[in-house]
């Protein structure tokens, strides 16, 4: 069963997607279309509204920043795989509050139900290193937990 939250990334994801491929398209009406949607109800709505609007308004930071962690040219990466980016970039640089291994998986899956075959794949190495440099403590004590309970 999807979480509240899920669903709001879910249509962000949606919303920045359809933002890509119609960059004039007024956040307001991409919201006004995802509203239609049945499951819409069901998702966290002021996360959902933070993501897509912030991400719209910051795109022009938030592209750069993920692109410096991966090989490829912005346009060769999928719009799947580029909203699911900009929107996980979105959450952790500003949103501290939730921990980065959440904001990872969410993305993951999230890539795995809309994105190509190994999409999430390289989502996960993107956001791994974006992780590591934004949150970088946050990313230490969470190896340090994991080698504690390991040892």
């Amino acid at each position: 069963m999807k979480t509240a939250r899920r669903r709001a990334r879910e249509f962000a994801v949606q919303g920045i997607y359809e933002w890509l491929l119609n960059p004039e398209t007024p956040a307001s009406l991409i919201e006004k279309h995802l509203r239609e949607n049945d499951y819409f109800v069901k998702a966290d709505e002021a996360l959902f509204r933070n993501l897509l609007y912030t991400v719209i308004k910051d795109a022009a930071e938030l592209g750069p920043l993920v692109d410096r962690y991966h090989e490829r040219k912005a346009e060769e990466v999928s719009p799947v795989e580029r909203s699911v980016l900009l929107m996980a970039a979105m959450e952790l640089t500003q949103l501290p509050e939730t921990p980065y291994p959440v904001i990872i998986n969410e993305a993951i899956e999230i890539t795995k139900t809309f994105g190509g075959t190994d999409g999430h794949k390289f989502v996960n190495g993107v956001l791994d290193k974006l992780a590591a440099d934004v949150r970088a403590e946050e990313v230490a004590r969470q190896k340090s937990r994991r080698q504690g309970a390991q040892g």
